[in-house]
């Protein structure tokens, strides 16, 4: 496949169209169109066809895309047409559940280790795999070519451990820690930040209205109390 200049939003979108594609085969549907495409993932079909153009022609005018096809071509375009070895740092309760999950529900990834500093917590499996000592990530990743790793260590360990991964052979961070990382260019990090996720969400739950009517009027208030300052009389 060519050199392209392909956004990361573009490849960000990708693995949401391949695990809505599995949910249709398993349905068993065998034609979808972009419009439903755009129903099933809430993008428009115009970005769906763009972004699926950028990588050769997957549908037929007025038919659709067959799902077994797309599916096939977009596993090879993300690279998951091989099981993905993978590590993940921190055996806190959310590289546990991380640990876990990749480790039974998704087929495209194989977690070999899990690592962490804390005496109490190495040695403990998470189902069949054994918690190591951080010192050891080295030798697994060099053992297993390691390009991805997770790390969902505490903000303050977060860049110590990113440099490890970095230092030999990791070329792709997934974060879950609530700090920014500091990597080469040619290091790919993704940030998921569940705090905040959480807390954008609870923006729509409350009373969205009511709440920007009385920011409105804080600043009212502030402007009036403003104008009283400077009046002269």
């Amino acid at each position: 496949m060519p050199s392209r200049n392909i956004s990361k939003s573009v490849i960000k979108r990708l693995p949401i169209y391949l695990r809505i594609l599995d949910q249709l085969i398993r349905r068993e549907v065998e034609l979808i169109s972009s419009r439903e495409l755009s129903n099933e993932s809430g993008f428009t079909a115009e970005q769906i066809r763009k972004d699926l153009a950028y990588f050769g022609a997957f549908g037929t005018r007025g038919a659709g895309y067959n799902t077994i096809y797309l599916r096939e071509k977009l596993i090879k375009i993300i690279g998951l047409d091989s099981i993905t070895d993978t590590i993940v740092f921190g055996a806190g309760n959310l590289g546990t559940a991380l640990t876990r999950y990749n480790l039974t529900k998704n087929p495209y990834v194989n977690v070999v280790a899990a690592f962490d500093k804390n005496p109490q917590l190495i040695g403990k499996k998470i189902d069949s795999l054994e918690v190591l000592p951080i010192e050891k990530a080295p030798e697994v990743i060099r053992e297993y070519g390691i390009k991805v790793c997770l790390i969902t260590v505490p903000a303050m360990a977060a860049q110590e451990v990113a440099d490890l991964a970095v230092k030999h052979g990791v070329k792709a961070i997934l974060n879950f820690a609530p700090v920014k990382l500091s990597v080469p260019e040619e290091i790919h990090v993704h940030n998921a930040d569940l705090t905040i996720e959480l807390q954008s969400l609870i923006y729509y739950s409350s009373a969205e209205e009511e709440r920007l009517a009385r920011l409105d009027k804080e600043v009212e208030d502030n402007k009036s109390k403003s104008s009283k300052t400077f009046s002269y009389d």
